[in-house]
């Protein structure tokens, strides 16, 4: 009787309960219900191109500096390469920030030239560079701030 009423008082106020997957004893494991709606994930807004097998000094100052450019750009999705190839399949995205020549050349090989086209593609130094020097790291916020611009437009748009 009470959850009844808990039901009643949570859709008049328009929210969604939520319910955990059951798995009935013995069911394979395919099997699960769901008694909630599924939702789609978001469509990726910014991608991040980055080499595979990074120090986790270098990842650590990465992480910084995207979250340093805002929420839209710290949660992009990543795409790793490992040996010119994406170890991943590189999603359409309206823009794209790419670390170093070769994660370029793998982001053209993977995506259509219609894509390519359309995207904002931002080029920066390969992450080791951050470290050699000042220059590597103004290009970096430079591109940041490109990025941050282009997500904007097409935001607006």
């Amino acid at each position: 009787m009470r959850d009844a009423r808990r039901q009643q008082v949570l859709q008049a106020m328009g929210i969604t309960s939520w319910v955990r997957r059951v798995r009935e004893p013995g069911a394979p494991l395919e099997e699960l219900t769901l008694d909630a709606p599924v939702f789609e994930p978001p469509v990726a807004r910014c991608i991040v191109v980055l080499p595979a097998q990074l120090p986790p000094r270098i990842m650590d100052v990465l992480g910084r500096a995207l979250q340093a450019a805002g929420a839209g750009i710290a949660r992009a999705g990543r795409v790793l390469v490992a040996d010119g190839q994406p170890q991943a399949p590189v999603p359409h995205a309206p823009a794209y920030l790419v670390f170093g020549q070769a994660q370029a050349h793998a982001l053209g090989r993977e995506l259509p030239a219609a894509v390519m086209s359309q995207a904002h593609i931002a080029l920066v130094d390969a992450p080791e560079a951050l470290f050699a020097g000042a220059q590597g790291k103004r290009r970096l916020w430079a591109a940041l701030r490109q990025l941050r611009r282009a997500l904007a437009v097409a935001g607006a748009g």
